[in-house]
């Protein structure tokens, strides 16, 4: 055998070998692994789905149920409950702020008695395996800093998002999918949702979250260009994978090791992602479940059943984003608006959940960056108003994986404006969702410009009061 030939032929055998490699799930699923060993803690969750709310929902339409502003509408917010709490731009300047009560009749639900709004009737009959948070806080009174911290811990952007501590820390259930999904309804407008929401921050780029769109190509540039075939890509991968690995012996570099991660989750997902995106797979009793718009892609009733398949093929976190909620005119119509495209669904992924034994390790958590105020912003003008920022209370509900269901946590004042007991901080939330998947906030550490950093910063207290 001549010298060319041998190299040629032993070259394309260390190229099919690495094809190989990729195509080995075990050996992959190695390579997608997390820092820790094991977990600190017994994990009651190994996944979370997180439906994200943004624009922050009224607390007091929906969930806090506050007879005394019904009383007291139209009347000034007193001096001694306000304080001498900040205001934003917006309603800042206003001579008046006067309360408003909400127009929704409420009543109560379930074994457990919990108070919902008559726009929440899916959500009514789920009640009882839901745990309400009715006592959330926290530091920012804007959209941008408020939805940048409770998601990375931190206001200025740049930190490591929720998903990405998970992925950097727990590693892949499935090497043939992402480890953190991102999912927005398609045709909604409201406050803008930039990329560092699901960013990976200082944390390699291999745990950012990957974004899924409608249509038929759920991840962009995922699929091969024109004439190139999986064996030719495969191979592209494999010199890639050595041209890196050869970069990487003469300058060590953490990203080169995320850009080859990069690569070979690309080359996997090939196969993987139109088996999980396929929608059409489900039997019909399903869509009536979840409803008829869950048949339209890229809506949230879709972005909702598409969740639970990525939940149980091991996707470790899966964020939805339904925009819409920023109601600081026109409240009323614009809650119902909201509450018609997400209150099935919300309710539906929770019974879909349980009924296939999913809830019992699977996380669900709904709520937005923070809540609105009990005052009108502007004028109140017959049945119309709006409802300012709130950073002060608001609600969130968790179900699943070790949560007490049919309860609710903390209490409001009867203005709606203060919070009467237990307060829970957006640290102290980051600490309890990693406390139920194992984690130890104080523990789960990145070194970075000297400092180690965490997803709770320097704070946080897990809630046990609210563990199964």
């Amino acid at each position: 055998m001549q010298r060319r030939e041998m190299l040629n032929r032993f070259g394309l055998g260390l190229g099919t070998l690495a094809l190989a490699e990729l195509l080995q799930p075990k050996q992959a699923a190695a390579r997608t692994g997390g820092i820790l060993e094991r977990t600190h803690l017994p994990a009651r969750a190994k996944r979370v789905i997180f439906l994200f709310q943004s624009g922050a929902p009224s607390q007091m339409d929906l969930f806090d149920h506050k007879p005394l502003l019904n009383e007291m509408h139209g009347q000034e917010l007193p001096d001694e409950v306000r304080g001498s709490q900040r205001l934003t731009g917006m309603s800042g300047n206003q001579s008046s702020l006067p309360l408003v009560g909400s127009p929704f009749k409420f009543s109560q639900h379930g074994e457990s008695g919990q108070w919902c709004s008559e726009l929440l009737p899916h959500t009514a009959k789920v009640v009882d395996d839901l745990c309400f948070v009715k006592s959330m806080h926290t530091d920012a009174i804007n959209h941008g800093p408020g939805v940048t911290f409770l998601q990375t811990g931190a206001q200025i952007p740049g930190r490591p998002s929720i998903g990405a501590w998970l992925s950097y820390g727990l590693g892949s259930e499935n090497a043939d999918l992402p480890n953190f999904v991102v999912l927005i309804t398609k045709d909604k407008h409201g406050q803008p949702l930039g990329t560092n929401y699901w960013g990976n921050g200082f944390l390699p780029v291999s745990h950012q979250g990957v974004r899924f769109r409608s249509g038929k190509d759920p991840v962009l540039y995922l699929d091969n260009p024109p004439g190139i075939g999986d064996q030719t890509r495969g191979q592209m991968y494999s010199a890639l994978k050595r041209l890196h690995e050869l970069q990487q012996a003469n300058n060590a570099d953490p990203h080169l090791d995320g850009r080859i991660a990069q690569y070979e989750m690309a080359f996997r997902m090939q196969q993987s992602i139109p088996e999980a995106t396929n929608l059409s797979e489900e039997p019909d009793h399903i869509f009536e479940l979840y409803g008829e718009e869950a048949r339209n892609p890229g809506s949230y009733a879709a972005n909702c059943l598409m969740a639970r398949r990525l939940a149980e093929r091991g996707v470790r976190f899966i964020q939805l984003y339904h925009p819409g909620w920023d109601h600081h005119g026109g409240l009323p119509g614009g809650l119902k608006r909201q509450t018609r495209e997400t209150d099935q669904a919300s309710a539906a992924l929770v019974q879909d959940l349980k009924q296939r034994g999913l809830l019992e390790d699977t996380l669900v958590v709904w709520g937005g960056e923070f809540g609105r105020t009990n005052y009108c912003q502007g004028k109140l003008t017959g049945n119309n108003f709006g409802r300012d920022h709130h950073p002060r209370c608001f609600t969130m509900w968790m179900a699943g994986a070790g949560v007490k269901p049919g309860i609710s946590y903390g209490e409001t004042d009867p203005f709606c404006y203060n919070i009467a007991e237990n307060p829970v901080h957006v640290h102290d939330f980051q600490a309890t969702l990693l406390h139920l998947l194992g984690i130890d906030h104080e523990k789960l550490t990145y070194k970075y410009q000297g400092r180690n950093f965490r997803l709770t910063d320097v704070h946080g207290h897990v809630l046990e009061p609210i563990l199964a």
